[in-house]
């Protein structure tokens, strides 16, 4: 096995850094004391993380973007999952222009589509609604869910499933017992990024929510287009230890390589 040189070392070491110096500096002004953007050179304070609990309208975007995410990613992946086993199982006519529908949401600017949901829901009376949303981020994370599960079903084994149908194994029994099992790691995948990007979204989401459906990615650029003291940095430090939080106990659970990779158990 080849060990990587000094040149290597030195540009992966300057690529995490690059990559991990925006989330520090971010969880560092959090605990500023001082009343705007600014390091804590003069000691570390709690200030702005106990301000949270004066604006609750983060509090409640948070579990409105939970939710949200939660179930696109679920509704999609209802969706996704019988679509990949359908292309990689049958001779599907049409079946690379069908994938291309399915991936096509990927291909649109998200600015694009978020005018073009505002005006189509508006139009049949669904404007500002929590169902328009939850549909427009389905539309928008399905590529994430049907791609990743696609993968994994395209590298299922037919055999196994023939071997299950002829010791009598029936369609419900079947996929419960040995396809799901099978493809389990990618539709997890598939509903952790497709859940990562219903969380994350701002682009679309700004077109849509409206008050009492606003995410919080969408709440935070409306805060800082009127303020500019650290809350949001807080709020941010915050998700960024949830997340930590709970990537420690996918990984304790299930493993993030399985996840991440898509690697089947052995």
């Amino acid at each position: 096995m080849s060990r990587n040189g000094p040149l290597a070392l030195a540009f992966h070491g300057l690529f995490v850094i690059f990559m991990l110096a925006p989330i520090v500096v971010v969880c560092l002004v959090a605990f500023t004391p001082e009343g705007f953007l600014s390091l804590p050179t003069n000691g570390f304070s709690l200030r702005w993380f106990r301000a949270i609990a004066d604006y609750p309208e983060f509090v409640h975007a948070f579990w409105v973007s939970l939710g949200l995410g939660a179930l696109s990613s679920f509704i999609a992946l209802l969706f996704a999952v019988p679509a990949a086993l359908a292309l990689t199982r049958y001779a599907v006519p049409g079946r690379g222009a069908l994938q291309a529908l399915f991936l096509s949401p990927l291909m649109i600017p998200h600015v694009v589509l978020g005018v073009a949901f505002l005006r189509f829901f508006t139009a049949i009376g669904f404007g500002g609604t929590f169902l328009a949303l939850l549909a427009a981020h389905i539309v928008v994370v399905f590529p994430f869910a049907f791609r990743l599960t696609l993968a994994a079903a395209a590298g299922l084994d037919p055999a196994l499933e023939r071997a299950a149908v002829s010791l009598g194994a029936g369609g419900f029994t079947l996929f419960r017992r040995v396809t799901l099992p099978l493809i389990l790691p990618g539709v997890v995948s598939g509903w952790a990024l497709a859940f990562i990007q219903s969380f994350d979204d701002l682009t679309m989401t700004v077109f849509l929510a409206a008050p009492g459906t606003e995410t919080l990615p969408v709440r935070m650029f409306l805060y800082i287009q009127d303020n500019i003291d650290p809350l949001v940095t807080s709020v941010s430090a915050c998700v960024i230890a949830i997340t930590l939080v709970f990537l420690v106990v996918l990984d304790r659970l299930y493993g993030l390589d399985r996840v991440l990779a898509g690697k089947g158990s052995h």
